[in-house]
């Protein structure tokens, strides 16, 4: 089990610059981050850019573009070709739960969550240390910036492309 990573103050200093400037929606505000690039083509190529543009409540767990690049040689590119949309509109919507979700209202401990993806489950994670999400492969995304605010839901965003599979565990 990997070492929950606690927030910095860099980190803090991020999450309260971002929120501060987060006029307008989850689509706006992961378009104008370069970090957010890979995941906005991702959005676009599974026509999903209308729906998180959408009244909401969201809330998008957000991988940066790291880490994207860390899955297989492959993946991403084939993710993206037109006769994958549905196996992208999957994994996208593992990432967003239909409820808008401070890290504040995530329990402490280890919970369930149900996304989109209503045939999956998250095991979501908080300690003092911050926040984890086991995805179905059982891999853990650390919360490294919680509570961008969006007019539509919230952004926290994760180390980690989450991936369905069998049912994470909660420990």
């Amino acid at each position: 089990m990997k070492t929950i990573r606690k927030f910095t103050a860099a980190a803090a200093a991020a999450m309260t610059l971002s929120s501060a400037a987060s006029a307008g929606d989850i689509v706006e505000i992961a378009s104008g981050a370069e970090r957010f690039s890979t995941l906005v083509a991702a959005v676009s190529a599974a026509g999903l850019v209308e729906t998180l543009q959408g009244p909401g409540p969201f809330t998008v767990y957000a991988p940066v573009n790291d880490a994207f690049a860390v899955l297989p040689e492959g993946t991403v590119e084939t993710l993206l070709k037109t006769e994958n949309k549905a196996q992208l509109t999957n994994v996208l919507f593992y990432h967003v739960d239909d409820r808008k979700l401070s890290a504040e209202m995530i329990p402490s401990g280890s919970n369930y969550f149900k996304p989109v993806l209503d045939s999956e489950r998250l095991c979501i994670t908080k300690t003092s240390s911050g926040v984890s999400i086991a995805d179905g492969t059982g891999e853990l995304a650390n919360v490294i910036i919680a509570n961008i605010e969006a007019d539509n839901g919230v952004i926290h965003v994760i180390d980690k492309v989450l991936l369905p599979g069998t049912r994470p565990a909660c420990h």
